[in-house]
């Protein structure tokens, strides 16, 4: 695993974003973990948010396009800081956009906000973390409506790696419902391996308990393809 990832689950962790117990999903589920992006807060979380980002962008897509878009409301930052830290480790400076959940009628009118998107541009979308694919089935539209543009992809920061509608990941659908790759800086695959490895002052963090939770549930809940990564981590 790259050094970057395992420095982002530890920032993951650190932050209190990555939490292990027993939550209830949006779709009803029961699941032993949960992340909640929206407890990134500070300056300096942001700062270090958007470095994690700009890396994987740059592993999984390089940095040949123009606009990374930011869906309302969480994506904003995330696309602020990201194009930010693009800037800072790369020297390119790529524009950022959202959208608006309404329109504006006056001033500075219309559905997005940060830079208008035109007929070729090349799109990164970015998110928090992608269960349904709902927010795309909103956001692939209001781009669609822009202009001929190009999307090279999504980027989540982390792929829950189980079911969504069907019995493919939220992912998979996505790439093929809509014909653009997603992606994630780290998996739950990741998160599991190195979080029932690392020692801490408590202990791990993932102790045979919590994988044993992990493995209910992904028993119930993975997604077929990645059944092979569930027999490596779990046994």
């Amino acid at each position: 695993m790259a050094s970057y990832k395992e420095e982002f689950i530890q920032f993951m962790v650190e932050s209190q974003v990555l939490k292990f117990g027993s939550f209830t999903l949006k779709s009803g589920r029961q699941s032993p973990f949960f992340m909640n992006a929206g407890l990134y807060v500070t300056g300096e979380q942001l700062e270090k948010l958007g470095a994690f980002y700009a890396r994987a962008i740059y592993d999984h897509y390089g940095l040949d396009f123009d606009v990374l878009f930011g869906p309302a409301y969480k994506g904003i930052p995330l696309a602020v800081a990201t194009s930010m830290a693009i800037s800072r480790l790369y020297g390119v400076n790529v524009r950022y956009s959202s959208n608006r959940k309404e329109a504006k009628d006056h001033g500075d009118a219309g559905i997005l906000l940060g830079s208008p998107i035109h007929d070729g541009d090349r799109v990164v979308i970015i998110e928090d973390v992608t269960t349904s694919g709902k927010s795309i089935q909103e956001t692939f539209p209001i781009l669609q409506a822009q202009g001929k543009i190009e999307i090279k992809g999504l980027i989540v920061s982390l792929n829950r790696m189980e079911k969504g509608a069907g019995e493919k990941s939220a992912l998979s659908e996505i790439q093929e419902t809509y014909g653009f790759p997603a992606n994630a800086i780290v998996t739950m695959a990741d998160v599991t391996e190195y979080l029932s490895a690392e020692e801490t002052d408590g202990g791990k963090l993932i102790d045979a308990e919590r994988m044993q939770a992990l493995k209910a549930y992904y028993e119930q809940y993975g997604a077929a393809e990645y059944s092979a990564e569930y027999a490596r981590v779990f046994g």
